[in-house]
């Protein structure tokens, strides 16, 4: 039988709220396990301003929110969660960071919705909701096609989330030629990208070409001469797209090793991961057009604005997704007769919110992303 999928847009569309009342006496408890001291406290009280905007939306006294410290250490975590489940909890938003749920298996009843985008071996009681790799390849695979790109190389660091990009390719089928590890050391990774795109072959090939030009009898054979002079290196690059498993200054340092190479974006695609729109890039004109699978930029910025407005500061990115998974808890709750259980979570749901639509399925979160790209000192949403 073919699964209803439902699609309920709640907290950015008041329409959600057109479900029946809860009695006074009944309550929806809801933990948060966020960082509230140590190096990491301000990323959990922008969370919590978060989660307060979202309850303030839903507005209903019936939910009560419950923030516990995690001070981003595995011990302090699972302590803090026994607490929260000592007091009748069961649903929890969070830890923020993967290597905080190591412990919380102990937990069996409880189910927590962590910020991680990372989905390889946690416990079986977590739903990763960050923006996972799975999502953001598929969303990749469907700009392939739409401009049929065929010859794509990945370049992945090696870095601790690089099984997780490995897992990512194989389980989205993505097309690839090749698949390259560089090191970020920055030492190393201009001779790296050298060997990948082949560079000295083809400044090689281009002395071969002027050599050839100068012994032949070829008409403009001067001024041909001169236009390759020009050049770099000759011959054509063995891809058309490149994807960039990287972030911030590391992948600014590998586009531009690309641009040393004599690879450029206006030649082939340039395509990154999730970048949060991040306002440094369209600073780095040399770089653009770059292409990466995102969230909903229009809702984002409202988001922000709307924070901005309240809390005279800017949200951290990961606060926009906990403001989601307020709305998630409570519809699903409603859904379920106001009962909270792992029950909640089994069904195949598909849900758009404020970072658009996404699915909740097999303990994670799946996200349906956009497409940008950066340039003229712009974000341009491709779909």
């Amino acid at each position: 039988m073919k699964i209803f999928i439902k699609i309920i847009i709640f907290l950015c569309i008041t329409s959600v709220l057109n479900i029946q009342k809860i009695s006074a006496e009944e309550k929806i408890k809801i933990g948060l396990l966020v960082p509230l001291t140590g190096q990491n406290s301000e990323m959990g009280k922008s969370i919590i301003k978060s989660v307060r905007l979202a309850i303030n939306k839903i507005d209903n006294s019936s939910i009560e929110i419950f923030p516990k410290d995690t001070a981003s250490n595995p011990e302090i975590t699972l302590k803090s969660a026994k607490k929260l489940y000592e007091d009748g909890i069961k649903i929890i938003i969070g830890p923020v960071f993967n290597k905080n749920l190591i412990y919380l298996d102990e937990l069996e009843d409880v189910t927590f919705l962590s910020l991680t985008n990372k989905i390889i071996n946690n416990p079986k009681n977590i739903i990763s909701a960050g923006i996972n790799a799975d999502s953001q390849l598929n969303t990749i695979i469907k700009f392939q096609k739409l401009n049929k790109i065929e010859k794509t190389i990945f370049l992945i660091p090696k870095e601790n989330y690089k099984e997780e990009i490995e897992q990512a390719i194989k389980q989205s089928k993505i097309e690839t030629k090749e698949v390259f590890y560089y090191d970020t050391d920055p030492t190393k990774l201009t001779s790296q990208i050298e060997k990948i795109t082949k560079y000295y072959q083809r400044k090689q090939n281009l002395e071969k070409e002027i050599k050839r030009l100068k012994s032949s009898n070829e008409i403009n054979k001067e001024r041909k001469i001169k236009e390759l002079k020009k050049q770099d290196t000759f011959g054509m690059i063995e891809f058309d797209s490149i994807i960039i498993a990287d972030f911030d200054e590391s992948l600014k340092s590998i586009t531009t090793s690309l641009l040393y190479t004599d690879v450029s974006p206006k030649k082939i695609y340039f395509i990154a991961l999730n970048q949060w729109f991040d306002e440094s890039l369209l600073k780095e004109t040399n770089l653009q057009p770059i292409y990466f699978p995102s969230i909903n930029k229009k809702n984002y910025d409202q988001f922000t604005k709307t924070y901005h407005e309240t809390f005279n500061e800017y949200p951290n990115q990961l606060s926009f997704l906990s403001y989601d998974l307020v709305g998630l808890v409570y519809y699903l709750v409603l859904q379920n007769n106001l009962i909270i259980n792992k029950k909640m979570f089994l069904k195949k749901n598909m849900f758009k919110g404020k970072m658009g639509i996404f699915e909740v399925k097999d303990n994670k979160i799946s996200h349906t992303l956009n497409f940008y790209k950066a340039e003229d000192n712009n974000f341009k949403k491709i779909f």
